[in-house]
């Protein structure tokens, strides 16, 4: 988007039908955890779609199915970071995402005793689904994540505005990963770090691009075969700069 056109497009564009129940959402959101000294990471994930018409039966569809945002999201939460995360409606979200598909269900017995009827995990699937439900438990229980969902480019750029600006209360305690597909936009990288990949090798080589120089993040093939998400070497990196932004300690565990 030109630098001098935003106000027209949000002239141009109306706010989503839940615009502003989401806005107080993100609002009480950011208050809360500001008044915590929390740092909060906007993270933004999934695919935007362009209607081509006014009642919109046809569209252009910018694919992605969140692979990134919902993994980094995590690890945000990890390095003890309140997380915002926009998200394209259906994509993958944290902790969910290591379920996708019929594969939960599969981790599930049915024990059918008429109105006694139970469900429990099966024990070979109990180490593999207890600690993420711990994580996914305790980020609720904390408070430390809200979900705001988008479909459309329009309601994207409404909902990102609106997060800015309740994050802005923040200063540079706030960050902002911004992984959601937009070709809309373009960030110029002499103004901030650019997470950059080609599209066949994005889960196992990104070059973080920085004003002044460029890193590269390379897994190893035993790395990928024992499921290592690059995510996790990326959302470290980052933490470590803006830690040192910051000029202080690590970020205590939100609450």
């Amino acid at each position: 988007m030109a630098s001098g056109s935003w106000e027209e497009f949000f002239a141009v564009h109306l706010p989503p039908t839940d615009f502003e129940d989401n806005r107080s959402l993100l609002k009480e959101f950011c208050e809360r955890h500001d008044k915590h000294g929390n740092r909060i990471a906007l993270v933004t994930s999934g695919g935007t779609t362009v209607p081509l018409e006014h009642n919109t039966v046809r569209f252009v569809d910018n694919f992605s199915a969140g692979t990134r945002g919902s993994a980094s999201a995590e690890y945000f939460l990890e390095h003890g970071y309140a997380v915002i995360f926009m998200h394209r409606q259906k994509s993958l979200e944290p902790y969910t995402r290591h379920f996708s598909g019929q594969k939960l269900l599969d981790m599930l017995e049915l024990n059918e005793r008429g109105p006694n009827t139970t469900i429990t995990v099966k024990p070979d699937s109990v180490d593999v689904l207890a600690p993420v439900l711990a994580r996914y438990k305790a980020a609720h229980a904390a408070g430390a994540l809200l979900h705001v969902a988008f479909t459309t480019v329009s309601e994207y750029f409404w909902l990102l505005r609106a997060a800015c600006e309740c994050l802005a209360r923040l200063g540079p305690r706030s960050l902002l990963f911004l992984a959601a597909a937009v070709s809309d936009f373009y960030i110029p990288k002499d103004r901030v770090m650019v997470v950059a990949n080609l599209l066949q090798t994005r889960h196992h080589r990104v070059v973080l691009v920085k004003p002044d120089a460029s890193q590269e993040i390379l897994l190893t093939r035993e790395d990928v075969h024992a499921g290592v998400d690059i995510e996790a070497s990326i959302v470290s990196e980052i933490v470590r700069l803006h830690t040192a932004h910051l000029g202080g300690p690590s970020a205590p565990s939100a609450r």
